[in-house]
């Protein structure tokens, strides 16, 4: 069957999504985008911090101990990030919102607050897993204890699967999916061979390829501290938080790239690991049987340090080639 390369794409959560698809003539492509759309959607209605009415600020602003009715989607999000949070002794945490409003990256403020970086630190006494409930089979959850939820290090990588199972309802068998660094390959291209994606070098301000990654029915996920930040003075204030600390990742992790079989737990550990930092980062991705590679700042330059497929590449500062 003869297969031809379209690329649908369009805007959601601040960003892209776009889809790589490879498919013969008879597929409607119209209503392949139409359905791609709805579904980034959905997950941005949902679970966005920046939407007053979106489920996820429903619940933040719901007392301590009601019950709030919520979509089968978010509740699956939700229960993975607590997975997650648990897994990595709150490395990854999504209980940050208040942190990431009083530093300057949410939809409050533009700056870092003293006085809410105090209010932030105050809250966060409890571990999230112990301050939120989840009935998944009555479809609601409810706070036992001040909690404001950020998905921000999960919702995109959900969006690309929530992607992929609309172009499997399609019966779409080649295509590459991505939401911002998030990507996720359907079977191969049409030609057989793997989707090839570019792993960026982790610069400020210059967009370079670090090395290629070969995907075949796999998802890839990419954090790191040069996209999105803060300058305050002479200090880079990553976005991403680091929990336990009660302040932005601060540690000589530039990146972090995860493969897994959904887009959505390779985000969340992507963040986590960038969270851990080298050392007990790897250990961590170890005992979970993690495929990661991390990108550390050293004086000498960028040092590789991976596990599973990325475990051969070690080059200083290097350009790595992972394919298969």
């Amino acid at each position: 069957m003869l297969c031809k390369r379209t690329t649908l794409h369009g805007p959601t959560m601040g960003t892209r999504w776009s889809a790589s698809v490879d498919v013969d003539a008879s597929l409607d492509l119209a209503a392949l985008r139409r359905d791609l759309a709805a579904a980034v959607q959905q997950v941005d209605e949902q679970m966005s911090p920046w939407k007053p009415d979106s489920d996820l600020m429903r619940l933040n602003r719901a007392p301590v101990d009601a019950w709030v009715e919520l979509p089968a989607e978010i509740l699956e999000v939700l229960a993975c990030a607590l997975d997650i949070h648990r897994l990595s002794a709150g490395a990854f945490d999504p209980g940050v919102g208040a942190l990431v409003d009083a530093w300057g990256f949410g939809a409050v403020r533009d700056a870092p607050d003293a006085g809410a970086i105090r209010a932030a630190r105050q809250i966060a006494s409890r571990p999230t897993h112990e301050c939120l409930e989840l009935d998944r089979p009555a479809g609601r959850a409810r706070k036992h204890a001040p909690l404001q939820l950020d998905l921000c290090g999960i919702a995109k990588g959900y969006g690309v699967d929530r992607m992929v199972a609309v172009l499997q309802q399609h019966g779409v068998q080649h295509a590459l999916v991505a939401l911002d660094g998030e990507l996720r390959a359907v079977g191969s291209q049409g030609s057989g061979a793997p989707w090839a994606v570019a792993l960026e070098e982790p610069e400020v301000g210059r967009r370079a390829v670090h090395g290629v990654i070969d995907l075949q029915d796999l998802a890839v996920a990419t954090s790191g501290d040069y996209r999105r930040y803060l300058q305050v003075g002479d200090a880079r204030l990553a976005h991403t938080m680091d929990a336990r600390r009660a302040a932005p990742v601060n540690n000589a992790v530039a990146s972090v790239t995860v493969l897994a079989r959904t887009c959505m737990h390779a985000d969340a550990w992507a963040t986590a690991l960038l969270v851990a930092g080298p050392g007990e980062g790897l250990g961590l991705a170890q005992r979970m049987g993690l495929e990661t590679l991390f990108l550390l700042r050293r004086p000498e330059g960028l040092v590789e340090m991976g596990l599973g497929r990325f475990g051969a590449s070690t080059v200083p500062g290097g350009i790595g080639d992972f394919t298969e």
